[in-house]
């Protein structure tokens, strides 16, 4: 099964958080710990390739804390990903270390595997957090909208 790892589903919800926060300031590794659920222990080791990644910044002071180290429109999922996980391959005959397969030429697998692998960066490298912070509100002011017409509101 192809899965991201709790490191990478952790830093895509933080890193959300930094999103939906965007321009009000740091937030405090608590306060997106206890927003999206995560052990703040857990979160503190996640920030650390986040920042070398350039993604996030810290700030110190009784401010401080961390927010985005550029607009959210400017990070994508994938970026987070690549920066928890490390390049992303689907399958063996996918990695750089492919061309030394002794199938290759034989086999279809690399040529479907890296199709499949290419749609997926694809998706996830155009998947923005300013994208995800927009759907998320849409979300919440359709429940709402909807909850008023039930109500007989509207």
């Amino acid at each position: 099964m192809l899965r991201v790892s709790s490191k990478g589903r952790y830093g895509v919800k933080a890193v959300y958080e930094l999103a939906r926060n965007y321009g009000n300031g740091a937030l405090t590794v608590s306060a997106i710990a206890r927003r999206q659920a995560i052990s703040e222990q857990y979160l503190e080791q996640l920030m650390v390739p986040l920042k070398r990644a350039g993604l996030v910044v810290g700030v110190r002071g009784a401010q401080g804390g961390y927010r985005l180290a550029r607009q959210p429109a400017e990070i994508s999922v994938g970026d987070v990903v690549r920066a928890l996980e490390g390049p992303i391959g689907i399958a063996d005959c996918t990695s750089e270390a492919a061309s030394s397969c002794p199938e290759i030429g034989r086999c279809i697998g690399p040529d479907v595997w890296s199709r499949v692998q290419d749609a997926l960066l694809g998706a996830m490298d155009a998947m923005t957090f300013q994208q995800l912070v927009e759907e998320q509100q849409e979300a919440v002011r359709d429940k709402l909208l909807a909850r008023v017409v039930q109500a007989g509101g509207g």
